[in-house]
C-alpha cells in the first residue's frame, strides 16, 4: 500500500472518529433503547434477533440514510429539517406510548410473553432508522466543509460500520450477560460462583433500568430533534425558550445545563407524544378500529 493511500485512509479514520464522537449521546440512547425489543423472547433467539436488527441497522445506514443524506445535502438541504421533525415525532409517539403502558393504559396487548419476532425486529429497525439518522446527520455536520464528495462518503461509511458494531455489540452483551452469570454460578470456585449468582439476581432490575433509560432517551432525543428543527424551519419559539434557559443556567456549569436541557426536551417530547397518541386513537375510533402500538406483541386490532 502506497504512502499516499495510507495517508488518505488515516485521514478518513481520523475524521470518522472525530465526527462520530459528536454523536456519542445518541449512540448511548440507541444502545439503551434496543434491548427493550429483545426482552421476553427465548434465550436461544436473543442473539439471532440482535443480529437481524444489526443487519437492518446496516441496511438503514447504507441503503437509506447515507444515500439520501448525500443527495439532500447536495441538491435539497432544506428538506432535512422536515425529515428530522417527522423522525423526532415518531420517537415521541413511541416514548409516550411506553410511559402510558407503565401506568396501565395498554392498547389491547396479548398475554405477556406472546412475542411476534417479525414485528419485534421491524419495530426495532424503524426506531433504529430514526436514531441512526440523527447519528449520521450529526456526524455529517461535524465534517470539514471543504471535504470532497468521495472522502465524505468514505467517512460516513466508516462511521456507519463503527456505530453499528459499537451499539449492537453492547446490546448483545447486555442480553446475554445473564447467561454468562449462570455459567459463572456453576463454577467450582466460590467467589466466581457468588459473583455469577449476583449477576443473575440483578439482571431483572438492570433491564427495568434499561427500559426506563431507553424510554426517556426516546423522549429526549425525539423532543430535542423536534425543538431544534422547528427552529430551522422558522418556528423559533421553542428553540429560543430552550436557549434562554440554557443561557440562564450557564453559570452553574455544563452538567446542570445538560441535565435541564435533557429534562425539558424529554417533557416536550412526552407532551407531543401524548398529542400524537390521542390523535391516533381519535382517528382510529372514527373509523371503528382499536389500534395496538406495541411492536413486540402479537395482537390484532378490533
Amino acid at each position: 500500500m502506497s504512502v499516499g493511500l495510507l495517508a488518505v485512509v488515516d485521514d478518513i479514520l481520523t475524521a470518522a472518529v472525530k465526527a462520530s464522537s459528536k454523536a456519542a449521546g445518541v449512540v448511548i440512547d440507541d444502545a439503551a433503547v434496543t434491548p427493550q425489543y429483545v426482552q421476553g423472547i427465548t434465550p436461544a433467539r436473543e442473539l439471532p434477533v440482535v443480529g437481524r436488527i444489526a443487519l437492518g441497522s446496516l441496511a438503514n445506514k447504507f441503503l437509506i440514510i447515507i444515500p439520501v443524506a448525500m443527495l439532500l445535502t447536495t441538491f435539497a438541504p432544506w428538506v432535512l429539517p422536515f425529515l428530522l421533525i417527522l423522525g423526532g415525532s415518531y420517537l415521541c409517539f413511541e416514548g409516550a406510548e411506553k410511559v402510558l403502558e407503565w401506568f396501565g393504559f395498554g392498547h389491547g396487548h396479548a398475554e405477556e410473553g406472546a412475542r411476534d419476532e417479525k414485528r419485534l425486529v421491524w419495530g426495532a429497525i424503524r426506531t433504529d432508522l430514526i436514531l441512526s439518522t440523527e447519528i449520521m446527520l450529526i456526524s455529517l455536520a461535524s465534517l470539514d466543509a471543504g471535504m470532497g464528495f468521495w472522502q465524505t462518503l468514505a467517512v460516513l461509511a466508516v462511521i456507519a460500520l463503527l456505530m453499528t458494531l459499537l451499539v449492537y455489540g453492547a446490546v448483545a452483551l447486555l442480553v446475554k450477560i445473564d447467561d454468562i452469570g449462570m455459567r459463572m454460578a456453576e463454577s467450582p470456585v466460590g467467589s466466581v460462583r457468588l459473583t455469577g449468582a449476583r449477576i443473575v439476581r440483578s439482571m431483572p432490575a438492570v433491564f427495568r433500568v434499561i427500559s426506563v433509560i431507553g424510554t426517556v432517551a426516546m423522549l429526549w432525543v425525539g423532543g430535542h430533534l423536534v425543538i431544534v428543527n422547528l427552529g430551522e424551519v422558522g418556528l423559533h419559539v421553542f428553540a429560543d425558550a430552550l436557549h434562554a434557559v440554557e443561557h440562564a443556567l450557564e453559570p452553574l456549569g455544563g452538567v446542570v445545563v445538560w441535565v435541564v436541557d435533557t429534562a425539558i426536551s424529554a417533557v416536550f417530547g412526552f407532551i407531543e407524544g401524548l398529542v400524537i397518541v390521542g390523535a391516533v386513537l381519535l382517528i382510529a375510533r372514527l373509523f371503528g378500529r382499536r389500534p395496538t402500538f406495541d411492536e413486540a406483541h402479537s395482537t390484532s386490532s378490533h
